[in-house]
């Protein structure tokens, strides 16, 4: 009796440390493919399970296939669908029950679609079937078979199976809602791109272009709610803009627009802007100080770049979001506000949430309502009427009267922006500040004389005349949309402008080690810099054979 006592205990031990490394996998990526495969394998070798496979139910709910397998051949994978109902398999799924079969060699309903019983080897085998759910959705199905033993009956196996189950339910049910998700927003995207009905307008927000009147509609559908807004557009699209019309729009135009950019601080100071501190929490806090959220306590808090907070403080904002309370730095007194939150991005929330560096359930909590700010070259029409916007307040401001001439007008008009209306507002103001006649020229601007950061950054000098570089790739964590204009018709891992016949085009190399020195030879704050990944950095330092420099 002690013996079978202590190998009850010890299989207990082995289960529960099984549950633990698969609910680990299974949370490490949305790869579902992936972690349901390093599941089985870890299921299988810890449980000394013989082969082991996980059939999901396709979309349409008419048949069940293989998503993921151990043991099994490649033949016998390609096998492995069911009708809902048949066999074991298509029972378990369809009633929603366990189902444990001691010898399937005497079972008629085992199949056998797959092979065990081939394999069988003159052993007795057995098979357990058990239901994935995800809430009250049956998903599909789990199953293993083993060598039939003297050890007890089944009760175990399937205890244990059901959790690993379980488990898997729940990171199924989160990557389908995350496709979902996902396809809502291709479509949405998609009908951005189309006129709106009506016209809409936006206090300080310039735009008549089709794309703008989209994002002006569903600012004044939403404005009146108290639902959590998510803006996500390119850097210098107007994001903030966009969330102060929102917010005077809103019932709450009467209560205070309070914002704050996470990317601008570390982790400890933004959590101290963010919720406050007491008196003597930490060294120089000589008083008592309100946070944010406590000072846009019956209005619009703004976060603006809310996808580069860490980990760790997507979980303290998240209890807040969920709690709607929380505690200053040092203190033990729960806050109470009552706060509609705008928060804005410029990353692919979607991609980070796959590669586990954004938490889901955050994720879900600030993208109850999506808009996607265009960017400029995406709305050209837009330029002329923005122009005429920045240079007025710029005479306002300068007591001047500078007007803009046609060739001036169509610098403005041809010009990439990278930079979105930030750049443009930020040319325009430089170039009339530094014109010595009161209509600007073509020549005024600092591109006619290769004096313009952003042609440093993404044109090309050639034989004296300046070609505009084709951008091929968008850093994949900044994309802004699911469909990225920029990532169609790529030939080159390098923004490199025309190419002639010569592979390696004049200036390349030099714009490679400019930046590099830069940014002091650290290769990703240069791929930042040039606004190319990391990877595509690396190729081009070592197709130049470029050392890096070592301090």
């Amino acid at each position: 009796m002690a013996a079978n006592e202590k190998e009850t205990g010890i299989r207990a031990s082995v289960e529960l440390l099984t549950v633990y490394e698969i609910s680990k996998i299974l949370s490490s990526s949305l790869d579902v493919v992936k972690t349901l495969r390093e599941a089985l394998n870890v299921l299988s070798h810890q449980l000394t399970y013989r082969r082991a496979m996980i059939a999901l139910a396709d979309d349409d709910g008419e048949s069940l296939s293989l998503a993921a397998a151990v043991g099994l051949s490649a033949k016998e994978w390609a096998s492995g669908r069911y009708r809902p109902g048949e066999g074991i398999l298509g029972r378990v799924y369809t009633s929603g029950s366990p189902m444990v079969v001691p010898d399937i060699s005497v079972e008629p309903l085992f199949l056998n679609r797959t092979g065990a019983l081939d394999e069988a080897g003159g052993n007795t085998i057995s098979f357990i079937c058990v239901p994935i759910r995800g809430g009250t959705e049956i998903l599909g199905v789990l199953c293993v078979d083993r060598v039939m033993t003297l050890r007890g009956g089944f009760g175990s196996d399937v205890r244990v199976l059901s959790m690993v189950a379980n488990l898997v339910g729940q990171s199924v049910a989160l990557r389908r809602v995350v496709n979902d998700e996902h396809v809502r927003l291709i479509h949405q995207a998609k009908q951005a791109r189309r006129a709106p009905r009506g016209r809409f307008k936006l206090d300080n927000v310039v735009g008549a272009s089709a794309r703008m009147q989209e994002v002006f509609a569903e600012a004044h559908q939403v404005a009146p709610s108290r639902a959590t807004v998510l803006l996500r557009g390119e850097s210098g699209t107007g994001k903030e803009v966009i969330a102060r019309a929102i917010h005077e729009l809103s019932q709450r135009k009467t209560g205070p627009f309070v914002k704050l950019n996470c990317a601008a601080l570390s982790e400890s100071l933004l959590e101290s802007e963010m919720f406050g501190h007491e008196k003597g929490s930490f060294t120089g806090a000589t008083g008592e100080r309100k946070g944010r959220f406590e000072l846009a306590d019956g209005g619009t808090l703004f976060l603006d770049e809310i996808g580069d907070i860490s980990p760790s403080f997507q979980t303290k904002l998240l209890r807040v979001l969920q709690e709607r309370e929380f505690e200053r730095v040092g203190g033990s007194r729960a806050i109470k506000v009552d706060v509609r939150l705008v928060c804005a991005t410029n990353r692919n929330l979607e991609k980070m949430v796959a590669a586990g560096t954004f938490r889901a359930d955050l994720y879900f909590r600030i993208n109850v309502v999506s808009i996607f700010l265009p960017a400029l070259r995406e709305r050209r029409e837009d330029i002329p009427a923005l122009t005429r916007h920045f240079l007025e307040r710029f005479n306002r401001e300068n007591d001047r009267s500078m007007t803009i001439s046609p060739s001036g007008e169509a610098v403005m008009m041809h010009c990439y922006w990278p930079g979105n209306v930030r750049e443009l507002e930020n040319c325009l103001e430089r170039t009339a500040t530094m014109a010595h006649h009161d209509a600007i020229d073509a020549q005024d601007f600092p591109c006619s004389v290769n004096r313009c950061l952003t042609q440093v950054l993404h044109f090309v000098k050639k034989d004296d005349a300046v070609s505009p570089v084709v951008l091929t790739r968008v850093d994949e964590e900044h994309a802004f949309a699911p469909e990225d204009e920029a990532e169609s018709g790529a030939t080159s891992d390098f923004p490199s402008g025309r190419r002639g016949d010569d592979d390696k085009p004049r200036g390349e190399r030099d714009r490679l080690v400019w930046a590099m020195e830069q940014c002091g030879w650290v290769q990703a704050k240069a791929a930042r810099l040039l606004n190319i990944t990391p990877r595509q950095m690396g190729y081009a330092l070592k197709k130049h054979d470029i050392e890096v420099r070592r301090f």
